[in-house]
């Protein structure tokens, strides 16, 4: 009976070993400014850029909590009632270089909340157009709120070149935490951003998950 010819011999070929998978790049492309500045709807609550900063600034201020020298973009969370959109929350940029300062996210779900003025649901660019007073399906949390104003500003940082941003925690750890925030040291700070007001110090960094905090303390 001849012998089978697939069992391997001294001195035989060996079968090549498998190749490796290269490894995939550190960054990932960002997305262009177009379509990381598109408005956003996430169970019932319209997320877009604020043409006017300033309309996000009631909210700060109400939370005393710190305003950017300078804007470099706004995001707003608008929720629609009986009588049009109320702005429920507001995050803001400040930029220098490849690097930006996030302030806020502030979340107001109050009723009576003092937010800024309302815009009317049936603006053509209102991610809620055409709720005008529907019931809300979803209980609104502050925190997916927050999330969901974060990862905006995390695309729109990104697509204006930001390789890095920081922010105080304000005890929104989770939220910094969940969207790849890794607690730094102040002197991780550059010095364009040095000195803003407020306790702890949060940073993340595009592309890759890695930071060196040697590279940080510099």
């Amino acid at each position: 009976m001849a012998r089978s010819r697939t069992r391997g011999r001294a001195g035989g070929q060996r079968p090549a070993a498998p190749g490796s998978t290269p490894p995939p790049d550190d960054a990932s492309p960002a997305p262009s400014l177009a379509s990381a500045t598109l408005p956003r709807v996430w169970q019932d609550v319209g997320y877009r850029p604020l043409a006017d900063a300033a309309r996000a600034r009631a909210l700060f201020d109400f939370a005393a909590t710190p305003w950017p020298d300078e804007v470099a973009f706004a995001w707003g969370a608008w929720m629609a009632g009986a009588g049009g959109e109320r702005l429920i929350g507001a995050l803001a940029a400040e930029r220098h270089a490849t690097t930006a300062m996030l302030f806020g996210p502030i979340i107001d779900l109050r009723a009576d909340s003092p937010s800024v003025g309302r815009d009317i649901a049936t603006r053509g660019d209102s991610p809620t157009v055409g709720r005008e007073g529907a019931p809300t399906a979803h209980q609104i949390d502050p925190l997916e709120v927050a999330g969901q104003l974060v990862a905006a500003a995390i695309d729109h940082a990104a697509a204006l070149g930001a390789a890095t941003l920081y922010t105080r925690p304000q005890g929104l750890d989770r939220v910094w935490v969940r969207l790849g925030f890794i607690p730094v040291p102040e002197v991780a700070l550059p010095p364009a951003l040095a000195g803003r007001p407020g306790a702890g110090l949060y940073a993340w960094r595009g592309g890759s998950a890695l930071w060196s905090l040697r590279e940080a303390m510099g």
